[in-house]
């Protein structure tokens, strides 16, 4: 089992993650993992891969269903 150093930074203490579970996982500095406390144990996994705006576009519908004349109803509340 390898052996990592605790490391300061801030108010935090941060810790390295092995290449090789980056790797068989498909990580990437911004990708979001689930932790978990067992006991004494410190449990890491995956928790989804996180989105990019090309991601998120391609997942919008055509042509969304919209209010005919939405743009040009007058303020509700405070929006001006």
């Amino acid at each position: 089992m390898p052996i990592s150093a605790l490391r300061r930074s801030g108010g935090s203490l941060i810790i390295t993650i092995p290449q090789a579970y980056i790797e068989q996982n498909r990580l990437e500095a911004g990708s979001l993992v689930s932790v978990a406390i067992k006991g004494e144990e410190l449990r890491l996994k995956p928790a989804g891969k996180r989105k990019n705006l090309a991601a998120l576009l391609k997942e919008t519908p055509p042509s969304p269903n919209r209010v005919e004349g939405w743009d040009t109803l007058p303020p509700a509340g405070g929006e001006m």
